[in-house]
């Protein structure tokens, strides 16, 4: 339970440290921590098809992806635009509601009663396979079949974007 502990107090830490920090490389590597703290927190649920995909997709590929668009932004306060008053108040807006949100799910969280499990293969990858082959088939081939149009528009734009280019 103290690693738990531990590493939870190491997300909390990491995550206000994204938050705080004023250099938005700095910023993304403290993500990229956050990111490694959940999925040790994820091992220790016994979530590991979440712990992998966790550390994969997010923390292998995105992350990377942030910090390399951030290196080529190379921002600096000179080419930083003023921040509108309009832009503040819409985020205090939305802070606030993200605020409230928190505050209903925490009294709503002390009303309803945790139920323990005792079933230990909860969250592994044959478990979730049979059920998303089974249950979920339809649902599963259809989300691919989306991504794959996806995929085949977005090399149609930019196959129409060159030709249109070199015309």
């Amino acid at each position: 339970m103290s690693l738990f502990y531990l590493v939870a107090f190491l997300s909390i830490l990491f995550s206000l440290l994204v938050i705080f920090t004023k250099n938005p490389v700095y910023s993304v590597l403290y993500l990229i921590a956050t990111f490694f703290t959940f999925t040790i927190h994820y091992i220790l649920l016994n979530a590991q098809f979440l712990a992998v995909v966790n550390f994969i997709v997010y923390m292998g590929a995105i992350m990377v992806l942030f910090l390399f668009v951030l290196m080529l932004m190379n921002l600096n306060k000179e080419t930083e635009p003023m921040k509108s008053n309009v832009l503040k108040i819409v985020g205090v807006i939305a802070g606030g509601t993200l605020l409230v949100t928190l505050i209903g799910a925490i009294k709503a969280m002390q009303t309803t009663a945790v139920s323990t499990t005792t079933n230990t293969q909860i969250g592994l990858v044959g478990n979730l396979g049979k059920v998303l082959f089974s249950e979920f088939l339809l649902p599963f081939e259809i989300s691919s079949i989306l991504l794959l149009s996806a995929m085949v528009g977005a090399v149609l734009l930019a196959k129409k974007d060159k030709r249109t280019q070199n015309g």
